[in-house]
C-alpha cells in the first residue's frame, strides 16, 4: 500500500510546522510550563482563533473541519517538536470520547464549546490496576446517581472547565458522565510530573450527584476501551514529533562541537547513532500514519475493533521506544551537558519519559498485540 499526504494535508503541515516556530519556541515552552497557569492563555487563543486545530476531528455540524486522523496526527506531529504546552491533546483527546457517545444536544454542546476554546479533560482511571481500572463509582440514590473516587493523571485537569468521567457501578457496567469542574465535591490538583511541558491533575470526586441529563453514555466500557486506543495514537503522534526534534537538535549539536580539530559529526560512532535515531523515528511514523488511516476507516466502519486496537498498540510500542532512545542519544551526543537545563534536549527527554508510559508501556503494548496474535485477532 502506498501512503502519501494530498497537496491540502502538505499545507497542513506546513503551516503547522511554521506557526510553531514562531510562537512555540523553547523560551516559550520554558516560560509556559512554569508558569501559574501551566500553559499560555494568549497562544491558547491564537490557535483556536487563528489555526483551528481544536477543531479537526469535530463535525461540520458541530462547527468543526471535520477533517480525519491522518491530518490530527500531522498536527500533534508538529506540536511533539514543539513541545507545545497548551491544553491540544487534552481538547483532542476528549473530542475523540465524545463523537463515540450517541448523538445528544448534550454531546454536540460540548463539542462546540471545545471549538470555542474551552477545556475539556477526560478522566477515566485511577491506575490500580492499568489504564482500564477505573476509580470513579456510580451508586444511585433516590432520583440522581451519586459519583465517588478518583481519577489520575488527568492532562490539563486543572484548567478544565468541564470533566468527562467513568464510572463503575456494583455490577461492572461503566458509564461516562460530564461534570462542571467547579460543581460540589469535586477537587482537582495539580500532579507534579517528571515533565513539566504537560501538566497533569488528579481529580477526586466526593458524593458528587449527578442527573440523568449529564449521562453521556451508559454502558460504556467499549466507548471507554476505544477512547483509550485512540487516545494513544494522539500520544503517538506527539513521540513521533519529540523523536524527531531530538534527532535534529542533536544532530545540529555535533556539527557545531569541535573536538581533536574537527566536529565531532564527523566521528563515525556518531554518524552510527544518528542513523540508528533516524530508523527509530521513521519506523515510529509510519506506524503513526497507518493506524491514523485504520482510525479514519473504523469511523467510516471499514475497519473493526481489533484491528483499530492493534494499531494503536503497535504504533504506541515503537513510538515510545523511538521517542526514549532518541532523546536518550541526544543527550549522549551533547556529552552529558544536555541533561543540564541550558539545554532544550532534556526537555524532550523528560517529555519521551513521561509519555513512554502514558496510557500503557511498550511491554504492555506488546503483550496486547501477543494476545490478539494467540486469540487469531491479528491479521
Amino acid at each position: 500500500m502506498k501512503f502519501a499526504f494530498t497537496d491540502e494535508q502538505r499545507m497542513l503541515r506546513d503551516t503547522s510546522q511554521a506557526f510553531l516556530a514562531a510562537e512555540s519556541d523553547s523560551s516559550a515552552v520554558r516560560a509556559a510550563s512554569t508558569s501559574d497557569k501551566t500553559y499560555d492563555p494568549e497562544l491558547w487563543q491564537k490557535i483556536c482563533e487563528d489555526m483551528y486545530w481544536q477543531g479537526i476531528l469535530t463535525p461540520e455540524s458541530c462547527d468543526g473541519l471535520g477533517l480525519g486522523w491522518v491530518e490530527m496526527a500531522i498536527v500533534l506531529e508538529a506540536a511533539g517538536e514543539k513541545l507545545l504546552t497548551g491544553p491540544l491533546f487534552a481538547t483532542s483527546q476528549s473530542t475523540a470520547a465524545l463523537m463515540l457517545c450517541p448523538q445528544t444536544d448534550m454531546r454536540d454542546a460540548l463539542l462546540s464549546a471545545i471549538i470555542g476554546g474551552h477545556v475539556i479533560s477526560l478522566a477515566v482511571s485511577d491506575q490500580r490496576d492499568g489504564w482500564s481500572s477505573c476509580g470513579v463509582t456510580s451508586t444511585d440514590k433516590s432520583n440522581t446517581t451519586v459519583l465517588s473516587g478518583s481519577a489520575r493523571f488527568v492532562p490539563f485537569g486543572a484548567a478544565a472547565s468541564k470533566l468527562l468521567v467513568a464510572a463503575v457501578d456494583v455490577s461492572g457496567s461503566q458509564s461516562l458522565w460530564v461534570i462542571d469542574a467547579a460543581q460540589e465535591g469535586v477537587s482537582v490538583v495539580h500532579t507534579p510530573t517528571v515533565d513539566q511541558t504537560r501538566a497533569m491533575a488528579t481529580v477526586s470526586l466526593e458524593n458528587v450527584g449527578v442527573t440523568v441529563d449529564q449521562l453521556l453514555a451508559d454502558d460504556a466500557a467499549s466507548i471507554i476501551d476505544q477512547a483509550l486506543a485512540l487516545s494513544r495514537i494522539l500520544v503517538v503522534a506527539d513521540q513521533v514529533g519529540v523523536a524527531q526534534a531530538s534527532l535534529d537538535i542533536s544532530v545540529d549539536y555535533t556539527k557545531e562541537r569541535s573536538q581533536f580539530d574537527r566536529t565531532i559529526a564527523s566521528f563515525q560512532a556518531i554518524k552510527h547513532k544518528a542513523a540508528d535515531m533516524m530508523l527509530k523515528v521513521e519506523s515510529a511514523r509510519s506506524l503513526l500514519y497507518y493506524a491514523a488511516c485504520i482510525a479514519d476507516a473504523w469511523f467510516a466502519g471499514e475497519a473493526d475493533d481489533t484491528a483499530l486496537q492493534e494499531a494503536a498498540c503497535m504504533a504506541s510500542a515503537c513510538a515510545s521506544d523511538a521517542a526514549f532512545f532518541n532523546a536518550g542519544s541526544g543527550i549522549q551526543m551533547h556529552g552529558g551537558v544536555g541533561i543540564t537545563e541550558e539545554y532544550d534536549i532534556q526537555l524532550y527527554f523528560k517529555r519521551a519519559r513521561a509519555t513512554e508510559s502514558f496510557l500503557g508501556r511498550p511491554a504492555e503494548m506488546r503483550e496486547t498485540i501477543a494476545s490478539q496474535l494467540l486469540d487469531g485477532g491479528v491479521r
